[in-house]
């Protein structure tokens, strides 16, 4: 597939560290507006160009799991095709298989069936199941044909990650919303890198779906430090921003 935009911005190229000792290199990608905003109508797919949509999928080629949370499921779906057979080339030749595995985490079981997720079976797909959820979710779940692996309720998101780890052989796991996973897994300290397309668009409303949310008001003591690891403004008027997280400190 030819390249959207003339700037030089190649995903494929990036490099990433070794994976902590007991868990996956955990990286989350999001596109949020200039105001803020990460869905309009519905979805986030009304923000990023065609550009952004070219580097969300060369990011993806690096990772063994992509991961949604139910309610992204719920807006717009979890499928990790690539949808391009130079990319799919470019995972084979390094004895990756063509896609990633993708993931999604739900503690309620509400997955809209006619889902690419549960239609498509041109890739490997894992349900995370809350054992909060009730027994018919579950039920209706394995009757779908997908892997569901139950995780207990409060820890879920420690234990798919530990799943992804032991049991499919997963060294980076991508994370691609929605705001309350991603809270998650930063208040654990479990994000090692944030991608951010920054998109020249104004949203407004009056809602705010942000990127990153857990509950409570944000304080000096909940904020989390991050270094700027590079910023790359393309022709489209967005910025590309890779940001590593520092360490939690007791």
């Amino acid at each position: 597939m030819p390249r959207p935009d003339s700037d030089a911005i190649d995903y494929t190229a990036l490099s990433f560290p070794d994976p902590p000792p007991d868990r996956p290199f955990v990286a989350i990608n999001m596109v949020m507006s200039a105001d803020g905003r990460t869905v309009v109508d519905g979805t986030e797919r009304g923000l990023g160009s065609m550009l952004d949509q070219r580097l969300m999928r060369e990011l993806r080629v690096h990772f063994d799991v992509v991961m949604n949370g139910g309610a992204t499921f719920r807006a717009s779906g979890t499928s990790a095709r690539l949808n391009d057979p130079g990319l799919e080339q470019w995972r084979l030749d390094r004895g990756m298989t063509p896609s990633p595995i993708a993931a999604v985490l739900t503690r309620s079981g509400d997955l809209p069936p006619e889902r690419r997720f549960f239609t498509d079976d041109g890739f490997q797909a894992v349900i995370y199941l809350s054992s909060a959820a009730p027994a018919a979710a579950r039920r209706e779940l394995e009757a779908r044909g997908r892997p569901v692996v139950s995780v207990p309720e409060e820890a879920e998101a420690v234990a798919a990650l530990d799943h992804m780890k032991r049991e499919l052989g997963a060294t980076r796991v991508l994370v691609e919303g929605g705001a309350t996973l991603n809270g998650e897994l930063i208040q654990r300290g479990l994000v090692d890198e944030y991608f951010l397309t920054l998109a020249p668009r104004i949203a407004g409303g009056d809602t705010a779906h942000p990127a990153v949310q857990w509950p409570g008001e944000p304080t000096a003591a909940s904020i989390r430090q991050m270094s700027l690891i590079h910023a790359r403004p393309a022709q489209t008027g967005e910025l590309f921003l890779r940001y590593r997280l520092e360490p939690v400190r007791d």
